[in-house]
């Protein structure tokens, strides 16, 4: 019957099914980098907890003295300036600083993407999968094989792929260059670096600077053509000129008053009751 194979994961999943920062940032990279799925990505971040843990335990064995600590931590830099993490004269600080896009930038899907051997890092995993690409003299069929510094330059089409011809419509054109991929930055750190450049740039605009040149040169009757008039106020008390004629006041309302009668007659009335009276006064004396 023989032995099957019984592999183990080479990776560790996230304690937590639902994170919504962690699902945000495993979405971003598998789409940045064109990977099948998130495990993937749990083996970039499983391979970098894996360094960071070496180099913290060979830091506090160093401090007691211990030389086989050293020498292996020598070993460990060594190794990460191989695979080209690191440059050569770095230190444990320098393990601890690293990040998940270090290891996933030196895939052999992204590397075959950035050399231009593709035109987007999907078709680079397409490639890589149905073998047109070989590192030397070596087929290699998986896009996360680890590229080392060494073999970096010599990733390149396979002898028999028909994409080697150039005016394959599968190949990318002569023209064309892959845009490096570059990390994301976050809101927050996009806003620092926009106030540190902020006192670098200072200096006015050419077209600041010309407008009070221009503005002197300016003659002083074109400034006050341009100035506008002040507006004019109505005077409080017009006079009404003879056109329009007297203001016509408000009519009032008439109001009867008694008739008076002609003095004629009052004087007529007054004289017969005067002759009245002194008949009244002589018939009494009689």
């Amino acid at each position: 019957m023989g032995k099957p194979k019984f592999s183990r994961k080479q990776y560790e999943t996230p304690s937590h099914p639902w994170q919504e920062d962690r699902i945000k940032a495993e979405n971003e990279l598998t789409k940045k980098y064109g990977l099948k799925n998130k495990k993937e990505v749990w083996k970039a971040q499983t391979r970098l907890r894996k360094y960071r843990g070496q180099a913290r335990e060979f830091s506090a064995k160093m401090g007691s003295g211990d030389l086989q600590s050293k020498k292996e931590s020598d070993q460990l830099i060594m190794h990460l300036s191989r695979m080209n993490f690191l440059p050569p004269n770095s230190s444990l600080d320098d393990v601890l600083a690293l990040e998940i896009e270090s290891i996933l930038s030196r895939r052999l899907q992204t590397l075959t993407y950035l050399k231009g051997l593709a035109s987007t890092p999907t078709q680079a995993r397409q490639l890589i999968s149905h073998g047109h690409i070989l590192i030397g003299d070596r087929r290699v069929t998986v896009p996360g094989y680890l590229v080392t510094k060494d073999e970096e330059g010599e990733v390149g089409y396979s002898a028999d792929s028909p994409l080697n011809d150039i005016m394959h419509p599968a190949r990318p054109r002569t023209d064309f260059r892959s845009a490096p991929i570059k990390k994301e930055i976050k809101p927050e750190e996009a806003k620092e670096e926009i106030k540190e450049e902020k006192p670098t740039n200072e200096a006015p605009n050419e077209e600041k600077s010309s407008e009070p040149e221009q503005k002197e040169k300016i003659p002083a009757e074109t400034a006050k053509e341009e100035a506008p008039e002040p507006e004019k106020k109505p005077p409080e008390s017009v006079e009404p000129t003879k056109d329009e004629g007297p203001e016509k006041k408000p009519v009032e309302k008439a109001v009867k008053k008694p008739v008076e009668k002609p003095k004629e007659e009052k004087a007529g009335k007054e004289n017969k009751e005067a002759e009245g009276k002194s008949d009244e006064i002589k018939e009494g004396g009689n």
